[in-house]
């Protein structure tokens, strides 16, 4: 073997162990970058925006792979926790899916009772409320004479939507003019129970008035009833 090919020889050897040297490199990386990252896990995030009070379903979410070390430990990794639960607050597009962006859907509590009334989708904040809402309900009644005048009155304040029914459509129902409507049921004490009932079968319409999440929904005196002949 002469000096060329014993050159030949060595830069193939060196080559050889270069490479070598630069795989091992590069599984050295991986491993490192493994050791960091970690296994990866399941975890959810929404398709779409989801509004407050909003019943959730699993359709409403898509299924990614994260590592594990990255997730939150309020992360939901089973859809399962979203049975019978609705959206606390607004739910954004992309977002992943927490535990505490839930809540579980309003029940009854003690010395509380169901009732459902049908509420005209175009005077009733249509599209708006939702379970776990809380509202004014209001009543408008015809006045018969002048000692008797025409009247609006907050018949039960800040009352609890437990479910909300999907939109009726009416008939037979002309003296009120309404078309269609939907069933909302609240939780009620027995006395505000019989007031909405009353309103239900005697006012010429009812009302609800959507309160703000964290609002004070206390009357003051003199708010529950309207005339106008006494506004100024």
């Amino acid at each position: 073997m002469n000096s060329r090919q014993r050159r030949g020889v060595i830069l193939l050897i060196l080559s050889v162990l270069l490479g070598f040297t630069a795989f091992a490199g590069v599984l050295s990386v991986i491993s490192d970058v493994k050791s960091k990252v970690g296994p990866e896990v399941e975890a959810f995030q929404l398709k779409k925006d989801i509004a407050p009070y909003t019943q959730l379903s699993p359709s409403q979410f898509e299924k990614i792979s994260m590592p594990k070390r990255w997730l939150s430990e309020n992360a939901v990794t089973d859809l399962a926790e979203i049975d019978g639960k609705i959206a606390v607050t607004n739910l954004r597009k992309g977002s992943l899916l927490q535990s505490d962006m839930i809540v579980k859907r309003p029940a009854l509590e003690a010395g509380e009772q169901e009732i459902a009334i049908m509420i005209d989708a175009a005077t009733g904040v249509a599209g708006k409320i939702k379970p776990g809402a809380k509202v004014n309900i209001f009543a408008t009644f015809a006045g018969d004479n002048e000692k008797t005048p025409a009247q609006s009155k907050i018949i039960v304040s800040n009352a609890k939507v437990i479910d909300v029914g999907r939109l009726t459509a009416l008939e037979g129902r002309e003296d009120r003019a309404r078309s269609e409507a939907v069933p909302i049921t609240f939780a009620l004490s027995t006395l505000d129970a019989q007031r909405v009932a009353y309103a239900e079968s005697f006012a010429q319409n009812v009302r609800l008035a959507l309160i703000a999440p964290g609002s004070d929904a206390s009357l003051k005196p003199g708010e529950r009833t309207y005339e106008i002949s006494k506004d100024k």
